[in-house]
């Protein structure tokens, strides 16, 4: 199938479908009864805060998924053949030449509860959990779930690139309580896709001070055109301490169907894990996740073009109506991570000021556990129309202030 046939222009109505981005928000953006009422009805509002897609999934999933219903019996269902774990395998050694040994990889009903689990397998009561921040707030959430001390290491921030502070790393991970790293690569929300450079210096740092290390590299496919995404496991082969987290929810938009992948190559830990795991799978989330392996190659590359223009369009907006915010289009996922902050004050709830000033839905910086003060993250993967007319409300509410 050529990458003509897919349109991500189409505008899909998710009312009626139970979809988080409209049904979710009260409870999470916001306090369950927070008056929400100003310059548009609830009604009206543009969803661009959670990180799933406003597009159609491949049509070569849908075929998939289609033609296993065809069978009549949906009973509890396993990753029980090799046909998964061998998709997958190929798509990691294709794209990114990782070799991953299957006997390795274990599932989850997706990265996060995976993260909730492993960090109570690996983490006593009263050791730590590194983060770099800006971060992914379930981090913090998993760590508050499991009890353990987070401990944060700011990123550093120079003309819109984020860096990681090796010193400020390594100091904090000489601590022998801090006994586990959670790492995200490429990196939520700020895009960066860290270079082997990066990686290597970070995995030595906390490989020689007995870390664990959990790469949560669920965003990686989604790259720009001209950037490479390398895992971290693959340049510490000797080691078992490095937990690998993949899954086709983001690159392919299947969140819903709650399947990832978690490779643990150290045999006690995945025993452990596994112990603790009902390995019972929704029979239509295996079929569509290899599917999506084993033939969605053609419709991310047509996805991946129509984000860079998206991404594109934003740089030039903000630069044309909003000089003073600061945008660098990331490295991967199609998430935007926007500076505002010379339009609001520090104290600004800017998720409610965009709600109700904007109609918009999307995260302030305040949701991103540290380090984030002034910034939003967009969602963009949208079709063109709903981007621009997000981005034109967002514009005429600060213009209006």
């Amino acid at each position: 199938m050529s990458t003509h046939d897919y349109n991500f222009d189409q505008v899909i109505n998710r009312v009626g479908t139970n979809a988080v981005s409209l049904t979710g928000y009260r409870g999470y953006l916001f306090d369950s009864e927070e008056d929400l009422s100003g310059k548009y009805p609830e009604s009206e509002f543009i969803p661009m805060w959670v990180a799933d897609m406003e597009f159609a999934i491949a049509p070569e999933i849908i075929a998939a998924m289609h033609q296993r219903l065809e069978h009549p019996l949906l009973g509890y269902s396993m990753v029980a053949e090799p046909s998964y774990p061998l998709a997958f395998q190929k798509w990691c050694k294709e794209r990114y030449n990782y070799d991953i040994d299957t006997n390795h990889m274990v599932y989850a009903k997706g990265v996060i509860p995976a993260l909730f689990s492993l960090i109570g397998h690996i983490c006593k009561s009263d050791e730590k959990v590194l983060i770099v921040t800006p971060s992914y707030a379930f981090f913090k959430h998993g760590a508050d779930h499991n009890g353990v001390e987070l401990v944060c290491s700011d990123l550093i921030e120079i003309d819109g690139i984020y860096r990681m502070n090796m010193s400020d790393i390594e100091r904090k991970v000489s601590d022998e309580k801090c006994t586990l790293a959670i790492f995200c690569n490429p990196h939520n929300p700020t895009g960066r896709a860290w270079s082997e450079e990066e990686l290597l210096d970070l995995g030595n740092i906390c490989l020689a001070n007995n870390l664990t290390i959990i790469s949560d590299e669920i965003h990686c496919d989604l790259l720009r055109k001209n950037k490479i995404f390398t895992p971290m496991a693959k340049l510490f082969p000797e080691s078992d301490r490095i937990i690998t987290c993949m899954a086709p929810s983001k690159t392919f938009n299947l969140a819903g169907n709650l399947f990832a992948n978690i490779i643990i190559p150290n045999d006690e830990l995945r025993k452990l894990y596994s112990d603790n795991y009902l390995p019972v799978e929704n029979p239509l989330s295996i079929v569509a996740a290899q599917a999506a392996y084993a033939k969605g190659q053609s419709w991310l590359e047509a996805l991946t073009n129509y984000l860079d223009s998206n991404f594109n369009y934003l740089k030039a907006e903000l630069s044309k109506h909003l000089p003073e915010a600061k945008f660098v289009v990331p490295d991967s996922t199609y998430l935007a991570w926007v500076n505002v902050s010379h339009y609001f004050s520090p104290d600004e709830n800017l998720t409610l000021f965009f709600a109700k000033q904007a109609g918009v839905l999307l995260e302030g910086g305040d949701m991103f556990v540290a380090n984030a003060t002034g910034h939003i993250r967009l969602n963009l993967a949208c079709p063109r129309k709903r981007l621009e007319e997000g981005l034109n409300r967002i514009v005429a509410s600060i213009l209006e202030k």
